[in-house]
């Protein structure tokens, strides 16, 4: 695979203070969990495959498989030609507290466990810096200022480059940004995940933070590629999705059907019609792709040729209006951790 050509620009901003990344990143979570068993082989080859066709975002969490997440991007950074691997920037959510069977018990945002996290993460990776920071979850135990204060000591320190934020909502990112420059927000945004645009995007917006828009695909929901019939392997996150269970599977996948038909008509993959609709939303925002093979990866690339018109958009609306999936984006226990859902 080589260097991409665009149809859009070839580099996004992460804000006004954030690093120039390529209009895509590659999120990096299902080569290590929740998406039942990964092909490390295949994940090294589709990590190797998106620097080469120059993503220079990855995307992940120190609680991604309890670290198995960060040592595969070492891995694959270390194997990697030395000119794409100068390029490469990491992102790394952390402050998930986990167990041993793999539950989720909270989230630690004290500032002698931010120091923790990022010490243990700096080791696994490989590196000598982190590029973009993030709390995964707002503490609710622990002021945002505090925890953002405690990575913005880490900058200056030399061991991060960036802060970032992750799931929270507009009043926390004021508070935030208060403390020190916030280079960008990382939260779910998709046809069918439109609550940033209400009051949480336009105050990033004001405030000068880009968006890192993960979920693109909703999980594969709207990749055109699930079907009624599958059944998910053991462990795989969306088994407990609401938005994949029962007749909500059903009226979101008949969305999808409807939005073929708008890709059909253009010519192109559903998938790459959701990627660039994200895409189309402004040059502030660089959806993450979850791909974890090389054949995903190559069609994400895909919707960077995709040029929607307005007539093109018109359709999608209409096809998949606002407000329209059944079901919520994780089940209640996870969303009441959402600081953006409040």
């Amino acid at each position: 695979m080589t260097t991409h050509e665009s149809t859009y620009a070839t580099t996004r901003r992460l804000g006004s203070t954030g690093p120039s990344v390529f209009p895509l990143g590659l999120g990096c979570m299902g080569m290590s969990a929740l998406y039942g068993e990964a092909d490390r082989a295949e994940s090294l080859a589709t990590i190797h495959a998106a620097l080469d066709a120059g993503l220079t975002l990855l995307d992940t969490g120190d609680f991604y498989g309890m670290g198995h997440n960060e040592l595969l991007i070492n891995e694959a950074l270390r194997t990697a030609p030395a000119a794409a691997r100068d390029k490469a920037l990491t992102s790394v959510k952390f402050g998930a507290l986990r167990t041993v069977e793999g539950g989720f018990t909270g989230y630690d945002g004290r500032p002698e466990a931010v120091r923790n996290f990022l010490a243990y993460s700096l080791q696994r990776l490989g590196r000598d810096h982190i590029d973009i920071y993030r709390i995964a979850r707002v503490d609710p135990d622990v002021p945002i200022e505090e925890t953002v204060g405690a990575i913005a000591e880490a900058v200056q320190a030399g061991h991060v480059r960036h802060i970032g934020l992750s799931e929270v909502g507009a009043d926390t990112l004021r508070r935030a940004a208060a403390v020190a420059p916030i280079a960008d927000l990382q939260i779910e945004y998709s046809l069918i995940s439109r609550g940033i645009e209400a009051d949480i995007l336009p105050t990033a917006r004001e405030l000068g933070i880009g968006i890192t828009a993960y979920g693109v695909l909703s999980r594969g929901l709207i990749s055109g590629h699930f079907t009624r019939e599958r059944t998910l392997a053991p462990g795989d996150f969306r088994g407990m999705s609401p938005r994949f269970q029962g007749d909500n599977l059903h009226r979101n996948l008949d969305l999808v059907d409807a939005l073929r038909k708008v890709a059909e008509n253009k010519g192109v993959s559903v998938a790459q019609t959701a990627i660039a609709w994200v895409l189309s939303r402004g040059e502030d925002i660089v959806p993450l792709i979850g791909a974890r093979r090389r054949d995903r990866l190559t069609e994400a690339l895909g919707a960077l040729d995709t040029e929607l018109t307005a007539a093109d958009l018109a359709a999608i609306e209409a096809a998949i209006p606002a407000g329209a999936a059944a079901g919520d984006r994780y089940p209640a226990a996870q969303m009441a951790h959402l600081d953006s859902e409040r």
